[in-house]
């Protein structure tokens, strides 16, 4: 064989090596999947009213600005800038080149109406954005808000404000929107398969497939970790953590934006008195919760905000009286055993729910430790707390979790769960000194002076114990750290499938 035709044979043969590592690197990225465990499930995916905002975490979805959590400022995203133009109007100019899953292109006008549809279905979304007029002025937004709204910005980084293609059919099913991932099938409490989107208008995502499974027993999402059933689990059991840890797999404990809390019917029932408010509140020893049920993934809360938060305040010494001293001055006295006021014992609804399983736990604590001095507590176990409680008036305290600061600002928790309009308001407070705060708060534009409002309504309600704030629990994700990479985990709990996502075969 001549040289000239043995350089040729060896040339093709690394031209054929070469093309087939292409080959196989490109067919390894078209196949590369993940499955991720995530702690609630949802029956729908409409992302205007789906309280889980599966739709936004999933990748699917994509909302008009996103939250940096790290400096609490709220960032671009499908909106590419905005302004005030005065009189209670905003100017939003939308990013280009963006287009939904079908293929249709990202306008103002199918902002326009993805914007009021959520307005329509969601009376929390309607509340929290206070909006009068969205109009169309060529490829930008014009929005007036009802009154001066300073945070009205901030209040579009909500997952129940994503922007999809209000035209299509199937948005409980499928959605079509903006996201690095589209939905493939969707099976209600079950799991969501999705698939990437070749077409997305920024970096494309590394991952070709994702099944975004729904696992509300925090057992069976650790021990499907264990097994290699999951590449990801949010939230494993907090008693599986040094196994984990000890098999190599990666916990990772964040802080976040949450408070545990214990929600006050306030409407009617016993918790109306603010001296049995006060009795509970005493009754609930912070540190035992965060040593014993939390294994110290927690700090203890004196308020809805995290200390280091710039509107936290610092809060007046409080009373110190015992549970007992609370109730006797409520007008109870303890007679066989029993705290009973007008030969009535003291009896207590309390919900929970196992979406979160270290609340049931907080539960049983506080369950035995009222019993103790002669309080009967009743444990009611339900499914979606806001949509229970938002219904049913036949509990008097609920354990329950919420984020008080996904927006970068107070004035979301603040709004929505002390206004009487707002979304959250459970425990349907209506005290007009504190829904004047609020409303004053809500015209404020200045940064500091709004925290300085935010601080004193801080210290209101922690006067008047509309709500007990139990600690602020970290965040933990497990994972195996050799396989996947790209994975971060968020404060605000928004931002879970993204397209850097990616795995090691």
């Amino acid at each position: 064989m001549s040289t000239y035709k043995t350089t040729c044979l060896i040339g093709s043969v690394l031209l054929s090596l070469t093309l087939a590592g292409c080959v196989s690197s490109e067919k390894k990225s078209d196949q590369a999947h993940l499955t991720f465990v995530y702690n609630f499930a949802t029956q729908s995916l409409d992302p205007h009213r789906d309280s889980s905002y599966v739709p936004l975490r999933a990748g699917v979805t994509e909302t008009l600005v996103r939250l940096d959590d790290e400096r609490l400022t709220v960032e671009p995203w499908l909106a590419k800038k905005w302004s005030y133009e005065g009189k209670r109007t905003w100017r939003i100019v939308l990013q280009d080149d963006v287009t939904f899953h079908n293929g249709k292109q990202l306008d103002a006008a199918g902002v326009k109406s993805s914007l009021e549809r959520s307005i329509q279905v969601n009376p929390g979304v309607k509340n929290a954005l206070n909006i009068k007029t969205i109009k169309t002025d060529g490829p930008d937004l014009l929005i007036q808000t009802k009154t001066t709204y300073p945070e009205f910005i901030s209040e579009l980084v909500n997952p129940n404000t994503a922007i999809i293609d209000t035209d299509a059919d199937g948005m409980t099913q499928q959605p079509i929107g903006t996201g690095p991932f589209q939905v493939e099938r969707f099976a209600p409490g079950t799991k969501v398969e999705l698939k990437r989107f070749s077409s997305y208008w920024q970096e494309q995502a590394k991952l070709a497939s994702i099944d975004f499974v729904f696992n509300e027993d925090a057992g069976a999402r650790t021990n499907a970790l264990r097994a290699g059933q999951a590449d990801i689990v949010y939230r494993p059991e907090i008693e599986s953590v040094k196994q984990l840890k000890s098999e190599g797999l990666t916990v990772q404990a964040t802080d976040t934006f949450r408070v545990h809390q214990v929600t006050m019917n306030v409407a009617n029932g016993p918790m109306q008195s603010l001296e049995v408010r006060q009795a509970m509140d005493a009754l609930i020893n912070r540190q035992q919760l965060v040593d014993h049920v939390l294994q110290g993934y927690a700090v203890k809360a004196r308020g809805p905000f995290l200390s280091s938060f710039p509107f936290a305040p610092e809060y007046p010494k409080q009373e110190q009286k015992t549970p007992e001293e609370w109730l006797k001055q409520a007008g109870y006295t303890k007679r066989d055993g029993l705290m009973q006021k007008d030969g009535r014992p003291l009896t207590l609804m309390l919900l929970t729910y196992a979406a979160r399983p270290d609340l049931p736990m907080i539960a049983q604590v506080i369950q035995d430790d009222a019993k103790k001095i002669g309080v009967t507590i009743k444990i009611k176990q339900i499914d979606v707390p806001e949509e229970y409680m938002a219904s049913n008036r036949d509990w008097d305290m609920a354990t329950y979790s919420n984020l008080t600061a996904p927006r970068g600002d107070a004035g979301y928790y603040l709004n929505a769960t002390y206004h009487p309009n707002g979304g959250l308001n459970f425990s349907r407070v209506t005290d007009p000194v504190l829904t004047k705060q609020v409303e004053t708060l809500n015209r404020t534009l200045e940064v500091d002076e709004r925290s300085r409002l935010a601080e004193q309504i801080a210290r209101y309600v922690d006067q008047k114990r509309y709500n007990s704030f139990l600690l602020h629990p970290s965040t933990l994700v497990a994972y195996d750290s050799k396989r996947v990479k790209g994975w971060k985990t968020e404060k605000s709990e928004y931002y879970m499938i993204t397209s850097t996502l990616r795995v090691n075969e």
